[in-house]
C-alpha cells in the first residue's frame, strides 16, 4: 500500500479513536465483499481500510507508526491483520451483527459441541449467631440436571440429531432488510445448528431432567448479608457432556435483638443503675461469643462508649476478630419505696448545695468576674 494509513481511512493524524471507528465503519460498509461480490478491487480496499484500522485503533502501534512508518511496525513483529477469515471475524466481534458481515465465510456453529450448564442461585437465611460463629446446613434444590439417557443429547437413545434444514447447521440465518443484511440467530434450532427428529422420551428432546438435591452448604464465620458462595459443579446439568454450571448462594442475616453490626464490629448498649454508673463498678457484658468483664470507671454519664477488643466478629480472611463497641444506658429509676425515696431526697439536698456553690463560683469568676473588671477598668478611664 503506497498510502498511508491516515490516508485509507480519510483521516487526519489527530484523528480521535472515535472518529478512526466511524471511518472505518463507513468504508467496511462500502467496500464489504458480500456487497461486492466478484469485485476485486473493493476487496483489496476492504482489506486496507481493515489494516490502517487495526494500526491506528491500537495505542501503541499507532505511536510506533507515527514515530517510524510502516517499517518500524514490521521491526515490532506486526505483520498485518492475517487471512481474510481473521478480518471478517474482527468485524463481527467489533461491528456485531449489524450488518451480516461474514455471510459463508462466518464460523460455523458446532452441533456436537459440549456445552456447559447454566449457573444458578440459592438464596439462604441464617440467625445472626450462625453468621458470626459459621453454620452447616443442608438444604433441597430442584434443578435441571444431565439426562443420562440421552446423555443430554435430547435425541433418543439410536438416532442422532439432524442438521438444521433452516440454517444449514451454521444456527444463523441471514435476511436482506433493504439495503442491508442482518443475520439473527435461527427460530427453528434456536442457535443450536440442529432439530431433533427422534426426542428422548425421559427429556421430551431438552437433554435436561428436573430433578430434587440436597447440598451441603458450609457457610463460614464472618458472614454478612450479601455475601455470596460459590458450589463448583451443582448448577445446572450440561448437554452432550459439557460439565455442570455452579451454584451460588446468597446469604441473608437476620437481625438481632440486642447486637448490632457494621463489617467486623458489634454494638451493645448496655443498661446500668444510676447508682453503679456514679461509684463505678464491674460489669458483666454479654458478647457474641459469651461474656466479658468491664471496668465502668465512677461518675460514667449515659451514651459513654467503651472497647472490648477482639470480642467482635471472625474476618473472612483470617486476621483475627473485630471489637465489640459498649455504651452505657444510665437507667433512671421508677419504682422507688419510702426509704429508697428519703435516701434520695437527702442525696439531693446534699448535691444541690455542692451544685449551687460551685456553680455560683463559676458564674461570678467567669461572666460576672468580667463584667465588675470592666467595670472598675470604664470608672478608672472616667477619673482619670
Amino acid at each position: 500500500m503506497s498510502k498511508s494509513y491516515y490516508e485509507i481511512l480519510g483521516i487526519g493524524k489527530d484523528a480521535s479513536a472515535e472518529a478512526i471507528k466511524k471511518a472505518y465503519r463507513k468504508l467496511a460498509m462500502q467496500h464489504h465483499p458480500d456487497r461486492n461480490q466478484g469485485n476485486a478491487e473493493a476487496e483489496e480496499k476492504f482489506k486496507e481500510a481493515a489494516e490502517a484500522y487495526e494500526v491506528l485503533s491500537d495505542v501503541q502501534k499507532r505511536r510506533i507508526y507515527d514515530t517510524y512508518g510502516k517499517e518500524g511496525l514490521r521491526s515490532s513483529g506486526y505483520n498485518g491483520p492475517g487471512s481474510s477469515e481473521d478480518i471478517f471475524s474482527h468485524i463481527n466481534d467489533l461491528f456485531g451483527d449489524l450488518f451480516g458481515f461474514g455471510g459463508g465465510r462466518a464460523r460455523r456453529h458446532d452441533p456436537n459441541a459440549p456445552v456447559q450448564g447454566e449457573d444458578l442461585r440459592y438464596d439462604i437465611r441464617i440467625s445472626f449467631m450462625e453468621a458470626v460463629h459459621g453454620v452447616n446446613r443442608q438444604v433441597e434444590v430442584t434443578k435441571r440436571e444431565t439426562c443420562w439417557t440421552c446423555e443430554g443429547s435430547g435425541a433418543r437413545p439410536g438416532h442422532r440429531p439432524q442438521t438444521c434444514p433452516m440454517c444449514q447447521g451454521r444456527g444463523q440465518v441471514i435476511r436482506s432488510q433493504g439495503f442491508f443484511q442482518v443475520s439473527t440467530t435461527c427460530p427453528r434450532c434456536q442457535g443450536t445448528g440442529q432439530v431433533i427428529t427422534d426426542p428422548c422420551t425421559d427429556c421430551q428432546g431438552d437433554g435436561l431432567v428436573n430433578r430434587s438435591k440436597k447440598v451441603n452448604i458450609r457457610i463460614p464465620a464472618g458472614v454478612d448479608t450479601g455475601s455470596r458462595m460459590r458450589l463448583a459443579g451443582e448448577g445446572e446439568g450440561g448437554r452432550r457432556g459439557g460439565p455442570s454450571g455452579d451454584l451460588y448462594v446468597v446469604i441473608h442475616v437476620d437481625e438481632h435483638e440486642h447486637f448490632q453490626r457494621d463489617g467486623q464490629t458489634v454494638y451493645l448498649k448496655l443498661p446500668l443503675s444510676m447508682v453503679r454508673a456514679t461509684l463505678g463498678c464491674e460489669a458483666d457484658v454479654p458478647t457474641v461469643h459469651g461474656s466479658a468483664k468491664l471496668k465502668i470507671p465512677a461518675g460514667t454519664q449515659s451514651g459513654e462508649r467503651f472497647v472490648l477488643r477482639g470480642e467482635g466478629v471472625p474476618s473472612l480472611r483470617g486476621g483475627g476478630k473485630g471489637d465489640m463497641v459498649v455504651e452505657v444506658q444510665v437507667l433512671t429509676p421508677t419504682k422507688l419505696g419510702k426509704e429508697q425515696k428519703e435516701l434520695l431526697r437527702r442525696f439531693d439536698e446534699l448535691s444541690k448545695e455542692q451544685e449551687e456553690e460551685g456553680f455560683f463560683a463559676r458564674l461570678f469568676h467567669g461572666h460576672l468576674g468580667k463584667q465588675k473588671k470592666k467595670s472598675e477598668e470604664r470608672e478608672k478611664v472616667a477619673n482619670g
